[in-house]
């Protein structure tokens, strides 16, 4: 025993290990406190001083250091550590890449050393993995630990495996993961409780995800703003944002705290529906409750007004992160030039590509993207070509989206032959053509009245692998309609039950705009009757185009009652 005395206190360590710590018993001469320290943690320096390191921010060769601690949910490693791959790792990853076959992995894995070496390699194999989104070998490796080796349990397989099979939609096995967790007497962490719940939205199960709430609490974790962020995520990646945003008030009537990613979360939803003024309200929102917004926070609010063509704003915001220290990343650049582009302005989207590279912040293809769809949308095809031509010089591998946005900026040229190429440079790049490319070539056809190929394309679309869409036959009753071949028109739309198609808003007022335009009110208003009946909600063109089928004043008050009355309840909008 060593016996180490001070003007304040005696200080007894005793040499005693159990369980993989040691005791230090401290007594101090008014005080008989003992206190209980890790052995990673306190150590005497060479000065006789004691010091205390944090075992997190070690290196990640100290075996084990990673058990029960290293991966948490959405952000990687603890303190934004990413892995760092021992040679081993680098072994194992490479060959869980190759090989599918579960057998042929688990034989392999088999052969490994069980120490704390061989854990630490497995989890940086398996958050690998889960930054490049390869959810089938993190299933396998953790798969191998939980019920095939002889490592102890530990619920960081367990999330990483819910994890794994909630991005695949498998709730059915994430389901069961979560009870073999419980089995193994494993306790439950919010991350638990947040990726099951995931899983639960990816598949529309909103009453499995409600009663992960109760779980959760019931195992003495009061529902966390990590648990909600993965709620509100979910949701609005199955495509339900009115129950985000319900829940969203939940978390704060409950008293929890929203956090920085829970206001991005709903600034970006509010963004993607039109609803700047509602992000930015939230925006405010989170600045008087303290909570500081970060790089992705901006750049969601600058998206929210670019994709309304608000350049003014986005260019204020984009100034006020600047203000806040905050360095604008190739992300946010990219949502200023959407702005300008969607406003109608290619030069003033040059402008903040040229201040990108010039900054030293290095262009993405997204940005490229954006400059060709800038020039395409101004009918600058010349233009958009040579943004095109540059990113092909530079080694970016164009997209199909790419060729896309190039193909729309020579069809709102209507250089049909120049088109053509491009469809012919897709298919010779690999890229085969989808169901929007082939929508756009008929599109085109139609609007140059070539409907010879119109018919071709639609023939190639329902005989070959290529999936015609509603918006293949909307853009059919709209050409049509336009021409005055009501025949086909109505031959088309009612052909749309047998294809497994329901008509949408755009179907009905392009097949209403049809009769408006030769004035045949009485007629409007049965396809109006019918659209209401089929239980398709008007929006604003559709009343546009009841308007403009009259020819009376006593016909524009009578749709203008109607369109009212459409704002009232939709099952009341009909006239009398």
């Amino acid at each position: 025993m060593l016996l180490v005395r001070c003007t304040l206190n005696h200080i007894f360590i005793e040499s005693r290990i159990r369980n993989g710590h040691f005791r230090r018993r401290e007594k101090n001469s008014s005080s008989g406190d003992v206190k209980k320290w890790k052995s990673d943690r306190v150590y005497i320096d060479k000065h006789g001083k004691w010091r205390i390191f944090d075992h997190k921010k070690m290196s990640r060769k100290r075996c084990g250091s990673l058990r029960g601690q290293g991966w948490k949910y959405g952000s990687g490693f603890v303190d934004g550590i990413f892995p760092v791959l021992s040679p081993v790792a680098h072994q194992i990853l490479n060959f869980v890449r190759k090989e599918v076959d579960p057998n042929n992995v688990w034989a392999a894995l088999d052969t490994l050393p069980v120490t704390h070496e061989t854990w630490d390699d497995l989890i940086n194999v398996a958050v690998q993995l889960r930054l490049n989104k390869q959810w089938d070998p993190i299933a396998l490796i953790c798969q191998w630990i939980l019920y095939k080796s002889s490592f102890q349990t530990d619920v960081m397989c367990y999330n990483l495996l819910i994890d794994a099979y909630g991005q695949k939609s498998l709730y059915k096995k994430a389901e069961e993961t979560y009870v073999d967790l419980l089995q193994a007497r494993c306790i439950p962490t919010e991350d638990t409780y947040a990726l099951l719940i995931k899983a639960y939205c990816a598949c529309g199960l909103l009453a499995k995800a409600e009663a992960a709430f109760v779980d959760m609490r019931k195992y003495g974790l009061p529902p966390s703003a990590i648990v909600y962020n993965a709620y509100i995520d979910g949701l609005m990646k199955a495509g339900n944002p009115q129950r985000a945003i319900e829940i969203f008030q939940r978390l704060k009537n409950d008293g929890c705290q929203p956090s920085t990613d829970t206001y991005t979360l709903l600034i970006n939803l509010h963004g993607k529906a039109s609803q700047s003024y509602m992000a930015l309200k939230l925006f405010n929102e989170m600045r008087s409750q303290k909570c500081r917004p970060d790089i992705c926070t901006y750049t969601a609010l600058v998206n929210a007004f670019a994709r309304e063509g608000l350049c003014e704003k986005a260019e204020e915001i984009f100034e006020q992160m600047q203000e806040d220290k905050l360095e604008p990343d190739v992300y946010t650049y990219n949502a200023l030039m959407e702005a300008y582009s969607r406003a109608g302005f290619p030069y003033g989207a040059a402008e903040i590509f040229s201040l990108m590279r010039h900054m030293g912040c290095e262009p993405d293809r997204a940005s490229y993207n954006i400059m060709v769809d800038a020039y395409g949308r101004a009918g600058l095809h010349e233009d958009a070509q040579a943004v095109f031509n540059e990113m092909k010089r530079l080694g970016i591998t164009p997209t199909m989206k790419s060729h896309m946005l190039l193909l729309c900026a020579y069809s709102r040229a209507r250089n049909v032959d120049k088109c053509e190429e491009i469809v012919n440079q897709m298919s010779e790049s690999g890229l085969e053509p989808d169901t929007f490319v082939l929508n756009s070539m008929m599109h085109l056809y139609g609007r140059l009245g070539q409907f010879e190929k119109m018919e071709e394309v639609l023939t190639a679309m329902e005989k070959g692998p290529y999936e015609a869409d509603i918006s293949t036959y909307n853009i059919l009753i709209n050409i049509y309609g336009r021409a005055g071949f009501f025949e086909r028109m109505e031959g088309i739309f009612q052909s749309l039950p047998s294809k497994n198609l329901k008509p949408d808003v755009v179907t009905w007022t392009s097949r209403l705009g049809a009769y408006s335009r030769k004035k045949l009110y009485a007629r409007c208003l049965e396809i109006f009757e019918e659209m209401i009946d089929a239980g398709c909600h008007p929006d604003g063109g559709t009343a546009k185009v009841l308007l403009s089928a009259c020819s009376s004043e006593d016909q524009i008050e009578q749709v203008t009652t109607v369109i009212r009355t459409m704002h009232k309840g939709m099952e009341a909008a009909l006239p009398a």
